[in-house]
């Protein structure tokens, strides 16, 4: 009968019967693959999200309150429409599209009013 074998390194292991790994190091290195697709996708998202703050944040600066600017000078710049953080609904119902606390109205098919959350 063959003995248990290292779940990360697959060399064979000595010592109780339920034992996974051969030590600690293979243990910890096996449990950081599993967790690292997980972690990579959010992490990508993550990035994603402040490059798109980034973008927003770049177009107004530290003085001005709100901007237009076109979709495809948005695209240009590398933003992505399809991550955001959060909506918000004003009372006369625009919905504002935010990237934590930047964030735009899409005025027409063309247009779009970047705005700063002042809270």
């Amino acid at each position: 009968m063959k003995g248990k074998m290292c779940m990360n390194c697959g060399e064979p292991m000595q010592g109780r019967s339920d034992k996974k790994f051969c030590d600690s190091y293979c243990r910890s290195n096996f449990n950081n693959n599993l967790k690292a697709n997980h972690y990579t996708l959010v992490r990508t998202i993550n990035d994603v999200l402040k490059k798109n703050r980034k973008i927003l944040s770049g177009i107004l600066g530290d003085e001005m309150e709100t901007a237009k600017i076109s979709r495809e000078q948005l695209l240009e710049r590398g933003f992505q429409f399809k991550y955001h953080t959060h909506y918000y609904k004003n009372h006369k119902g625009n919905v504002y599209v935010y990237c934590y606390d930047y964030g735009y109205l899409k005025l027409d098919e063309i247009w779009y009013l970047v705005v700063r959350d002042k809270r």
